[in-house]
């Protein structure tokens, strides 16, 4: 169920600065390979740094040989040329380990933060997916991570071998000549300048094409999740329209972002060619008055262009530094946000819920989703261990959501729940629950055999145990006629059992774990009439000395509850049994005559929808 509150993420403006802060910060854990980064890096970039000027000698060393008597001195000069070589090839090996720990270091942050995202979707309440599409939060922990982790790992690998380089390169051009190395520090605040002004326009539009991405994915989930439906509907044309209109706002995000992140490589490409001709002309310059050698000059000129080669190099992965941080405002959105209320820690001496009865009653309860859209307010309702509460009404009435607060899914705004008189908010909510047992009107079961999706509240419980469940559920039958009995594999696009026997099944695993609380949210509204029949048998039995609290709206199915609950607005208007509520003649008659009133209208309702 959807509620409204939209994607925080899509309202804030983007903060590069401190996403990629915090980042780095994520580094911090991992000390040993980042320090084995900056060592490899500091090898390659020591020896890159002294072949140029190796090569200035070498170049110097033939000048002087030609232009002198005595000749080239090959010996020498053969010595640094293999000097420069090993040199080479060093830096080349020295950046092959690098690159192997950078990926280690980046596949490591990938697997903290799915880590963390998975914890953290565990710890978020259920108000959270209620305010945005499950495919947009899918989308977070897979494509947002994945993004951010691969770009980390190729930025990482040029980044800090760049800013080794970019501060080393400065000091082997002074010693050469301060006058052209001023020269090339003085492009620097432009390059900065330029690259910050484009950066600054592209980055919110990177945010728009990561949360387009997320919106397409959305949809894309619901779409193939529930194409049967789609098609029956005829709703294909809607379907492909709003996609369209997701896809083009993805379009339109991704290709502005692109296309200004792209001007920086020329623009920084066009400023390091012009310094590199003004470097070669007063150079030139330079050695004709014969400040400078011509090898030296040479050796400028190559540390011009590793000077400018990283620059280059972070300018043309400017787009993926930007789409990566967009990623992580994105991914720390989701793990900044507001987790349930703290678990109540009882006192060593105190266990609550150790045993329970069964006695739960709503104290002057309000709830509501929205700060201004009242639901529940003001509710009582007690029910008595082992009764029978069946709670009808309108769709919106309340109904699941009373059961929804019982469960501690959400916090009250006022009010209490007491199970035994026991406040459920000073109840560690693992141990609430697990008195509870909840059938829900929409199946879920996990890719694995039957016997396993039976058995997932009580993994450690036996075979003999899961057959008795779904016997009493009436499913063994069933089960065994399958090829591989409770062996068989379960499908997860649900082709391989019917709407009602994978009902079955999610009631048998309420069978299984004995609980002292059951909640039936229309739990037989996909059984078959013959089959509802057995269910509601097997559940006369289960709930003997057991509270139970059955949502319904075929109203055939819950005469036999001690109190009926009847809803409307978020407060309950009439209360008592079958008979009693048709005698007043209220809302309860309403509904009754309204499903009963005409034979035809109570044949339909006995048709089987199994």
């Amino acid at each position: 169920m959807m509620r409204p509150g939209g994607n925080p993420a899509n309202a804030k403006a983007a903060d590069f600065r401190g996403t990629a802060l915090r980042i780095l910060r994520m580094l911090r854990t991992d000390r040993l390979r980042v320090i084995g980064i900056v060592v490899f890096a500091a090898l390659s970039a020591a020896a890159m740094l002294a072949v140029p000027r190796i090569l200035g000698d070498a170049t110097d060393l033939v000048i002087r040989g030609v232009s002198e008597d005595g000749g080239v001195d090959y010996a020498a000069l053969a010595r640094l040329l293999g000097l420069g070589a090993a040199l080479a090839a060093g830096s080349w090996l020295v950046t092959v380990g690098m690159g192997r720990t950078i990926a280690s270091l980046a596949q490591r942050m990938a697997y903290e933060l799915r880590e963390a995202a998975d914890a953290k979707v565990a710890a978020l309440p259920l108000r959270y997916f209620d305010s945005r599409p499950r495919g947009e939060v899918l989308s977070t922990v897979t494509n947002d991570i994945d993004n951010l982790t691969q770009t980390a790992q190729q930025v990482f690998q040029r980044m800090v071998f760049s800013a080794l380089m970019f501060l080393g390169v400065p000091v082997m051009m002074l010693t050469i000549s301060p006058l052209l190395t001023l020269l090339v520090l003085l492009t620097i605040p432009v390059t900065v300048w330029v690259a910050k002004a484009i950066g600054k326009r592209a980055q919110p539009r990177f945010g728009r094409q990561w949360a387009a991405t997320g919106k397409v994915n959305g949809h894309a989930e619901e779409m193939i999740t529930g194409h049967q439906l789609v098609t029956v509907f005829g709703r294909q044309g809607e379907s492909v329209a709003v996609f369209k209109r997701h896809n083009d706002e993805m379009y339109t995000a991704s290709a502005g972002a692109q296309f200004l992140s792209g001007l920086i490589a020329p623009v920084l490409g066009f400023l390091g060619s012009l310094t590199y001709v003004l470097v070669a002309v007063i150079g030139g310059l330079r050695v004709a008055a014969g400040a400078i050698s011509i090898g030296e000059i040479q050796a400028f000129i190559q540390y011009t262009m590793q000077f400018s080669g990283p620059v280059n190099q972070m300018a043309a992965m400017s787009g993926q530094i930007q789409s990566a941080v967009a990623s992580g405002e994105r991914i720390f959105e989701l793990l900044d946000a507001d987790e349930q209320s703290p678990e109540p820690i009882p006192a060593a001496e105190e266990r609550p819920l150790e045993t329970v009865r069964g006695e739960v009653a709503f104290e002057d309860v309000s709830f509501r989703y929205l700060p201004d859209e009242p639901l529940i307010e003001h509710l009582s309702l007690k029910a008595e261990p082992g009764q029978t509460v069946a709670i009808v009404g309108p769709t919106g009435a309340g109904k699941t959501t009373l059961v929804n607060l019982l469960m501690r899914f959400y916090d009250l705004n006022a009010g209490r729940i007491t199970v035994d008189g026991v406040d459920t908010a000073t109840v560690e909510r693992e141990r609430l629950r697990r008195r509870i047992g909840m059938v829900l009107q929409d199946t879920w079961l996990f890719g694995g055999t039957i016997a396993e999706n039976i058995a997932y509240g009580r993994p450690e419980a036996t075979r003999d145990e899961v057959v008795a469940a779904a016997s009493a559920a009436h499913a063994d039958h069933f089960i065994r006629t399958l090829p591989d009995g409770y062996d068989t594999a379960i499908e997860t696009d649900e082709g391989s059992l019917s709407a009602g026997e994978r009902q079955l099944i999610t009631i048998a695993r309420a069978f299984l774990i004995d609980p002292s609380i059951l909640i039936l949210d229309e739990a037989t509204s996909s059984v078959d009439t013959r089959t509802e029949m057995l269910v509601q048998q097997g559940m006369v039995a289960l709930r003997q000395g057991r509270t139970s609290f059955v949502i319904a709206h075929r109203l055939s199915t819950i005469r036999d509850a001690d109190v009926i609950v009847v809803m409307e607005h978020g407060q309950v208007v009439e209360q008592g049994s079958h008979e009693e509520l048709v005698k007043a003649g209220g809302a309860y008659a309403r509904l009754y005559t309204a499903q009963f009133s005409q034979p035809a209208v109570e044949e339909q309702e006995e048709v089987p929808i199994g």
